[in-house]
């Protein structure tokens, strides 16, 4: 409870440190603009970066606000894939086929900073490539801006004004 800006360094220390690959599995996707300018960076730099998400979350309101704020990484060059199939709550990131960081930790501002979160950084290339390769085998359809911005504007105004809560939620 004292350090509490810990997940957010390993985070944005792992992205900064990326130099191939980046594998990001959770059901809560909703980082704040210093962790998605972290994710654009990557991209950017030539990091192949994958976001991947449940088709469905057990908290529509949060998927609303997850899928709003898709475009902020998706422009910069990250995939997004949203993985079918029952809710899925493991939150894993994989990064250069040799370190993986694994545990409660989500990547919203409620596990940034309130939530007791407990996460474990492994350095081993076997373990690091069995999940990447099944991270990789679970990846569903593949978000793109074109589908973000042709959905219904009834729909993408839901979504926007449910991104406005999201120091809440």
């Amino acid at each position: 409870d004292e350090a509490f800006e810990r997940l957010r360094w390993a985070y944005v220390g792992a992205l900064n440190a990326a130099q191939r690959t980046v594998r990001i599995c959770t059901p809560y996707f909703l980082p704040d603009s210093g962790i998605i300018s972290a994710l654009d960076a990557a991209a950017l730099r030539g990091v192949d970066v994958d976001i991947i998400l449940p088709e469905e979350t057990d908290l529509p309101h949060i998927q609303w606000a997850m899928v709003h704020q898709l475009w902020q990484v998706l422009d910069r060059g990250c995939r997004v894939y949203l993985r079918p199939g029952p809710f899925d709550h493991s939150k894993l990131m994989v990064v250069d086929a040799h370190w993986t960081f694994l545990g409660s930790g989500n990547w919203d501002a409620r596990s940034l900073r309130l939530n007791f979160e407990l996460n474990m950084e492994v350095y081993d290339q076997d373990f690091t490539a069995l999940l990447s390769e099944k991270i990789a085998a679970r990846q569903g359809m593949e978000i793109t801006l074109k589908w973000l911005y042709s959905r219904p504007f009834h729909v993408r105004l839901r979504d926007r004004a449910v991104r406005l809560l999201l120091p809440y939620l």
